[in-house]
């Protein structure tokens, strides 16, 4: 990370919302395909290479477990001492924003969001993220299936819990806002997040390129899976 943005970021916060990894939890249209216990592994996989890239944060980290109930397994993870704010009830718009609340009430300013499921996330990116938050008020990194795998503000946001979270028009939705709310709002590059087999195999050249041991280790269990799925290839 170049010098200039690690500086501003030592004042940015990276929230990442997570699900504590369970057989038959979580990224079931995987499971589907594959079956729950590789997707299981799968999700184990993605939830270290985020826990990766938090550790060479220079910022505060917050941890944003899916449920009270695993606020203790929370902050067992990593090697860093995160704050835990286990999410609220609601659609994502409304756990966003909850945890957003909390932070700003304890001074929290400038906060970015992803999630665990965007193994493409490299230090280009995350420089482009601060890059872009340094010049704008709203900051989006668009996913390929017309989400968003980060989101980052420093003013607030709008109405999420009116969004079409979950939606291929998740993405235009939220620029749209933010827009009518007479707010800046800038992109880095595109990235793939993981749902389905077939994002695997989209992103597999970008694993085989990318020397960090957790995204190593998930491009092992990538070509596993792949070779019992020739058709996939």
């Amino acid at each position: 990370m170049h010098l200039e943005y690690r500086l501003f970021a030592k004042d940015i916060s990276l929230v990442i919302f997570c699900k504590r990894p369970a057989l038959g939890q979580g990224k079931q249209r995987l499971a589907a395909s594959v079956g729950k216990p590789a997707a299981l592994q799968v999700a184990e996989a993605l939830l270290d290479c985020v826990l990766e890239d938090a550790a060479r944060w220079p910022g505060p980290v917050v941890l944003s477990p899916a449920t009270e109930l695993d606020a203790d397994w929370a902050a067992e993870l990593g090697n860093r001492n995160y704050q835990v704010i286990p999410q609220s009830d609601g659609n994502l718009g409304n756990r966003i924003l909850a945890v957003d609340a909390q932070l700003r009430a304890q001074g929290h300013r400038k906060l970015i969001y992803i999630g665990s499921d965007a193994p493409e996330h490299d230090q280009g990116l995350y420089d482009s993220l601060i890059a872009v938050m340094e010049s704008h008020d709203v900051v989006l990194t668009p996913a390929a299936d017309g989400g968003v795998t980060a989101m980052g503000t420093a003013v607030g946001w709008g109405a999420l819990d009116a969004l079409p979270w979950s939606t291929d028009q998740l993405g235009k939705a939220l620029c749209q806002q933010t827009e009518d709310a007479g707010l800046s709002v800038g992109f880095t590059i595109g990235c793939y997040d993981i749902d389905q087999l077939a994002d695997l195999q989209r992103i597999q050249e970008t694993l085989r390129n990318d020397p960090r041991p957790a995204r190593q280790m998930l491009l092992r269990i990538t070509d596993q899976l792949l070779e019992g799925h020739d058709g996939w290839r």
